[in-house]
């Protein structure tokens, strides 16, 4: 499958009055609602780029960018993770760990977003083929904390699609790349087919060239009737990232508006699959 580079310059101008924004609402979250003013971000620019492509330049940034505003450690994670795993400490990801677990095989994607020539988020997916579907799976997704809230992670998200695609994955630990899956898939949260999900996680997350997500359990009532700990779709990766900044954004959400996945545990991550939606053919 050949995947082209794709390069979009976007101006953002803001017409009419900006939408009011809860004070109370996680920065993470107002993407979901936020226009972006001229003043703030003159250019943004989304470029997409398959596997090959990625030069190793492009992976030292990119690993810079989540070593520095992905999220830290939990107390937990030493036990996991041993002495890189401090509390406290900078989750870190190296080039090379990027390169070979987040962008395997020939149909991966890379895509960034700069805004006036920063580095300002990217995301990384994988593809592979299950019960004869083409799968997409966002690996990674980070965004600057310095550009939270205005919209960088939906945008990024709506690069990865590419024509062919069955279904798109996610596994996070927070709502806010939940929402954004959601919104940029063609989806709302609360009208997610937990149904689908439950029939199709199993196969799908078994194939996956991704190590964390073919090795990870699934966890949840959704899974497992007998589980009462609140969650309803995730996966269990023993990846302890510091929870606190997700636990108030899941807390606003659940108060706000529908959240069907249930409760976050620590070491896990939810879990949302979705079916891709295609236009209907013009009659």
């Amino acid at each position: 499958m050949a995947i082209h580079r794709l390069l979009a310059s976007l101006v953002i101008v803001a017409v009419g009055p900006v939408p009011s924004i809860n004070p109370s609402m996680p920065v993470s979250l107002q993407s979901l609602l936020r226009i972006t003013d001229t003043c703030t971000m003159r250019s943004t620019v989304y470029e997409r780029f398959s596997s090959d492509e990625v030069t190793d330049k492009m992976l030292e940034e990119a690993s810079e960018l989540f070593s520095e505003h992905y999220g830290v450690w939990a107390k937990q994670a030493e036990q996991v993770e041993g002495p890189h795993g401090k509390a406290g400490e900078h989750v870190r990801l190296s080039k090379e760990r990027l390169r070979k677990e987040h962008l395997p095989g020939d149909t991966s994607l890379y895509v960034r977003v700069t805004v006036d020539g920063r580095l300002a988020g990217n995301a990384l997916a994988a593809r592979w083929t299950a019960n004869g579907r083409r799968i997409c799976w966002v690996s990674q997704l980070v965004i600057h904390r310095d550009y939270r809230g205005f919209g960088l992670a939906t945008g990024l998200l709506k690069q990865l699609k590419v024509d062919g695609d069955d279904v798109y994955g996610i596994a996070s630990c927070h709502p806010a790349h939940i929402l954004a899956f959601a919104k940029a898939f063609g989806s709302c949260i609360h009208t997610v087919s937990l149904d689908f999900i439950k029939q199709n996680a199993a196969s799908i997350m078994k194939t996956s060239p991704v190590e964390y997500i073919r090795d990870a359990k699934l966890r949840g009532s959704l899974f497992d009737p007998s589980d009462k700990t609140g969650l309803v779709s995730g996966i269990d990766t023993r990846f302890f990232v510091d929870h606190k900044e997700p636990l108030e954004a899941l807390a606003w959400v659940k108060k706000n508006r529908e959240w069907p996945l249930g409760e976050m545990l620590e070491g896990d991550e939810f879990l949302l699959i979705v079916e891709a939606t295609r236009p209907q053919a013009s009659r």
